[in-house]
């Protein structure tokens, strides 16, 4: 009896170590996909509109919705399988928008009076923690060979954004144009592929919990509230600007230290043998250079004020709803 409950433990154990990738990969890079695709959408806009344009512009948080809307209906597809033609799209996209931005860059060449040396600012300890917080941002950027992410981020500061900046007037917009547009439809594409797992998830423990096939209306409201779940997220949780390290850091024991102590645990090495020594240090070193992470990230985010960025997102959700509370009007400035 004894000898159930530990292995039944042992099995709930794994499952829940084996759950927290598929969440903060499918899920956190879901949330950062729709934070890509609205802000691009924005720009895409902007981009056609043009000054001359009168219309009244959707807020971010209205093209966060509409790109939540788009990538919902296009998350209908059953399974992988039906969705290679959009894994297609997506590659081939990635590839055009990529080499589009350095093209553009380098036959524009550099601009004139414009320093690029790094600013430095703060103390030395602050820059040190924020040497640690970027490579906390690359492991989160790179989790599960995910191809870059914060480098498409035009709100936060990424190549899409430097192009508008420093290129937009020398470059036709129908250029521009383009490659917001390839952007928007690989994060369309990229959100299908890393949503799957969820979704492949969930509806394979309704078939084993109820004996039966998960039918087509349950499939798309599982999907639809899983999506509308991540557009919350990226509305009110601001851990693209500040937050990003701190998740990468956690993230980061996956790709560092899972596989060592597993191959440890299946393998079963003689005890102090060189591969025995070469596992037991790299899996400590990975987690050990997680806590570090980990320790910068929380250091980045208090020093940041992540207190105003998380005031500034729910003022966006109450200005989608039309409505702004008093205490926000008399303390941000919107």
């Amino acid at each position: 009896m004894g000898y159930d409950t530990a292995d039944t433990c042992r099995e709930r154990l794994a499952n829940i170590l084996a759950a927290f990738p598929i969440i903060n990969l499918s899920a956190g890079t879901c949330v950062a996909l729709i934070v890509i695709g609205g802000s691009t959408s924005r720009m895409f806009y902007q981009t056609l509109c043009g000054a001359a344009c009168t219309s009244q512009p959707l807020t971010t948080v209205e093209w966060y919705l509409v790109f939540t809307c788009a990538a919902v209906l296009l998350s209908q597809l059953p399974n992988l399988n039906s969705i290679a033609g959009v894994s297609l799209v997506g590659s081939l996209t990635a590839v055009g928008y990529c080499t589009a931005i350095w093209v553009v860059s380098v036959s524009e060449g550099r601009l004139p009076n414009v320093s690029y040396n790094p600013v430095r600012s703060g103390s030395e300890i602050g820059r040190i923690f924020d040497v640690l917080n970027a490579l906390g941002i690359i492991a989160f950027a790179f989790r599960g060979h995910n191809l870059i992410l914060e480098i498409q981020i035009p709100a936060n500061g990424g190549m899409l954004t430097a192009l508008y900046a420093f290129h937009s007037r020398d470059v036709a917009r129908s250029v521009l144009g383009l490659i917001s547009l390839f952007v928007i439809v690989n994060a369309l594409s990229s959100f299908q592929i890393y949503g799957m797992p969820m979704f492949d998830d969930i509806e394979s423990k309704y078939t084993r919990r109820f004996k039966k096939p998960c039918p087509w209306w349950l499939r798309a409201i599982i999907r639809a509230v899983f999506g509308f779940m991540c557009f919350f997220i990226a509305v009110a949780v601001p851990f693209l600007g500040s937050v990003a390290g701190l998740i990468g850091g956690i993230s980061l024991p996956v790709t560092l230290a899972y596989p060592c102590f597993m191959w440890l645990k299946m393998k079963k090495p003689k005890i102090y043998s060189p591969t025995w020594w070469l596992n037991w240090g790299l899996g400590l070193l990975g987690m050990g250079l997680s806590g570090i992470l980990v320790a910068a990230g929380v250091y980045v985010v208090i020093d940041t004020g992540v207190q105003n960025q998380c005031e500034n997102k729910f003022m966006r959700i109450f200005e989608l709803f039309g409505e702004t509370p008093l205490i926000f009007k008399s303390t941000i400035n919107v």
